[in-house]
């Protein structure tokens, strides 16, 4: 890899700012000053340092999102803002794109990730990812419900839903775990039984859990353990 590409994927500068600084002999490639930005380094295994900080290199980056209302899951929209517009720009270089989607009136849990294939797989309809949300609702829910979401329920568009799980948490508050994806599937399920969501949050996705000490709007990124229980190692 070039090492001007290198610093710049970690949130070093532009190329331009990169070249400058390297005819300030602020640039070191295993303790040796480097004036050239153009020279191709091995990121993991040559020692990289900038004005005195080693940098690492992190081919991937795993962000955990409070996602709050009135923001797109997507990486650009012409209309509206996206979860992406709420990184700051240093967590953007490595390009992360939004795992799954969350309506735009719809808070919780949202990793964002450029590692294509750890997405593919939570993603994936094959490895039946559960994932669980606090709904409130319009009317209290039945017995009927509960054994209807357990079956699968016929949304509008005749597509029957694999089986769920819901719970009743507080009186028009409940919890629903689902292990597809499909679009507004939550609120579909429950307008299927002759109800309306009127506020909903993703609390878990797979084995990741939203931390609850991020507030809305807030994001961290995640900690190597949560990382490797995601990929199932």
């Amino acid at each position: 890899m070039r090492l001007d590409k290198f610093l710049a994927n970690m949130g070093c500068g532009s190329r331009k700012e990169i070249k400058t600084l390297a005819k300030k002999k602020q640039i070191f490639v295993n303790k040796q000053v480097v004036k050239k930005t153009d020279i191709h380094i091995d990121p993991e295994q040559d020692q990289v340092e900038l004005a005195g900080q080693v940098i690492s290199y992190k081919p991937f980056i795993y962000v955990m999102l409070h996602k709050p209302a009135g923001y797109i899951s997507a990486t650009e929209d012409p209309m509206h803002e996206t979860v992406l517009d709420l990184l700051m720009e240093q967590d953007k270089v490595l390009e992360p794109f939004p795992v799954g989607r969350l309506d735009k009136d719809t808070e919780g849990l949202l990793l964002l990730t450029n590692d294509g294939l750890l997405a593919h797989d939570l993603l994936s309809p094959k490895k039946h990812i559960e994932k669980t949300y606090i709904a409130h609702v319009a009317k209290p829910i039945t017995t009927q419900d509960i054994k209807a979401f357990q079956q699968g329920v016929i949304l509008d568009d005749g597509y029957l839903t694999k089986p769920a799980s819901l719970r009743e948490l507080d009186d028009k508050v409940v919890e629903v775990i689902v292990t597809e994806g499909k679009f507004h599937q939550v609120k579909r399920m429950f307008e299927a039984v002759n109800n309306n969501v009127l506020y909903l949050k993703r609390e878990v996705m797979g084995t990741l859990r939203l931390d609850p000490n991020l507030r809305l709007g807030e994001y961290r990124e995640l900690k190597k353990d949560e990382i490797l229980q995601l990929k199932g190692k």
